[in-house]
């Protein structure tokens, strides 16, 4: 404990606390369409992947606008970005309450891609609360910042309860509160550090262009335009992540030619990805698959959640003593072997909820492994590593509840879902033990970067 409060004192605690809290209430309001779900389709008639698709959109906004939010972040304080992300995410709070009938399942989709919004904020709080902390402590700062994911606690807690008792549609306004909150210490604490460059105008165009670019392709989705059925579901994440990438600065898509990035993005997707795409969909899961109440498997959702969250600190940690790449050699393996478990016995509750828990502790400590070794491999680029390596994240969150839904409508059950995840964990398992003796070199503290140059230079050459 008075390592971790020394290594607290070495930057500013402050800051620290205020992109936590960034995270936190972003996380809250990018996946409050989970738990509310059941009582959404209540209320809308929905199908399996129609149910999948509404609480996997916000994901996916998340997993995309990172991209350009970490671009963005590049060239503007983070503060400023961060007080327009609270403000966009908080339009969906704003906006159900005040409708006097249930809204539609289009301006549900609408609303879901600013919820994303909230998500984004993965890109602007985990760098800039990096920045006000020296390089040895990085892997537990990312991790104190990142376990803002313990908002999906909040979501298991608050929202069923309140959904129950007022309705869904007034149970979303419990999440203003919290954002003011966020408001108010983003204002007075929240600093920026990181050195700046690039054009903003660009930048913010970029950002731009993505937000209406998903609000227009989930749409299309939805209107059949991108294909009928289960093709533009699986078409989307492809086609936004072209958007993004298409409207980055040259210099910052030079890094997609790493193989390490897609290395890391692959694990990511699994690691952070199972973890909100599981918190998204685990309470259609226990409710379809277990008959479980409404409110009680929010609760459970809230557990699990919990878990993934407050060891997130503790796998920067150990990955700081450790290296990540030891760390994800165990924890991939664990992942992989969890979800082959579950596809092949598809346990009664008590041995799913086992699972599921141990699925969610292996989901946070590899989260925190894996952005341990982002600054050791691409120093100077940690703003749109972090977005491109979230985006990866996201869009790994997103294809879980897609295809879960997928598999429970065309089988009537959850067993490929979990299959194919397995098989994803183990390609990653695999690509991680043939890189690690070169990823040692450059994963440890102290150790040199990898990266070909540092930002700076790559902006004077562009």
């Amino acid at each position: 404990m008075k390592a971790v409060l020394d290594s607290l004192k070495s930057g500013n605690w402050r800051a620290l606390l205020a992109c936590f809290l960034y995270f936190d209430t972003g996380f809250t309001v990018w996946v409050m369409l989970g738990p509310l779900a059941p009582f959404i389709g209540k209320d809308i008639a929905m199908t399996p992947p129609e149910s999948g698709f509404l609480v996997a959109v916000p994901v996916l906004s998340a997993a995309i606008l990172r991209v350009t939010l970490g671009n963005l972040f590049q060239s503007v304080d983070g503060k400023k970005l961060a007080l327009m992300g609270v403000a966009l995410s908080s339009l969906p709070a704003i906006v159900l309450p005040l409708l006097s009938a249930p809204p539609s399942y289009n301006l549900l989709l609408v609303l879901g891609v600013f919820l994303g919004v909230g998500g984004a904020s993965f890109a602007v709080a985990l760098p800039m609360a990096g920045s006000n902390y020296p390089p040895k402590v990085q892997g537990l700062v990312l991790g104190l910042a990142a376990a803002g994911n313990i908002g999906a606690v909040l979501d298991g807690f608050m929202f069923p309860g309140l959904a129950q008792h007022f309705g869904w549609q007034m149970a979303t306004a419990a999440a203003l509160p919290l954002l003011v909150l966020t408001a108010l210490a983003l204002i007075f604490w929240a600093k920026d550090l990181s050195p700046k460059a690039g054009n903003t105008g660009r930048s913010f165009a970029a950002f731009a262009a993505t937000l209406v670019g998903m609000l227009v392709l989930v749409q299309l989705v939805h209107a059949g335009v991108l294909g009928q059925g289960k093709t533009g579901l699986l078409l989307l994440p492809v086609l936004g992540a072209a958007l993004a990438i298409a409207v980055l600065p040259q210099r910052y898509r030079a890094v997609l030619a790493e193989r390490d990035t897609w290395v890391i993005m692959l694990v990511y997707s699994i690691t952070f990805g199972g973890f909100v795409g599981m918190s998204s969909y685990v309470t259609l899961l226990l409710t379809t698959q277990y008959q479980m109440a409404k409110v009680d498997a929010g609760l459970l959702m809230a557990m699990f959640a919990f878990t993934g969250a407050i060891v997130r600190p503790l796998g920067g940690a150990i990955a700081d003593r450790i290296t990540g790449v030891r760390s994800l050699m165990v924890l991939l393996a664990a992942i992989s072997i969890l979800d082959f478990t579950f596809a092949a016995w598809m346990p009664p509750l008590a041995g799913g909820i086992v699972v599921l828990l141990a699925l969610y502790l292996c989901f946070g400590l590899g989260n925190g492994s894996t952005f341990q070794l982002v600054p050791q491999r691409w120093a100077g680029k940690t703003g749109v590593m972090t977005g491109i390596i979230g985006a990866a994240g996201g869009i790994g969150g997103f294809y879980l509840p897609v295809i879960m839904g997928i598999a429970k409508e065309s089988t009537g059950s959850y067993q490929f879902g979990f299959a194919t995840f397995g098989v994803l964990a183990a390609l990653a398992f695999g690509l991680v033990v043939a890189l690690r003796r070169q990823w040692f070199s450059w994963a440890s503290v102290g150790a040199p970067a990898a990266s070909d140059a540092p930002l700076g230079e790559m902006v004077h050459a562009e």
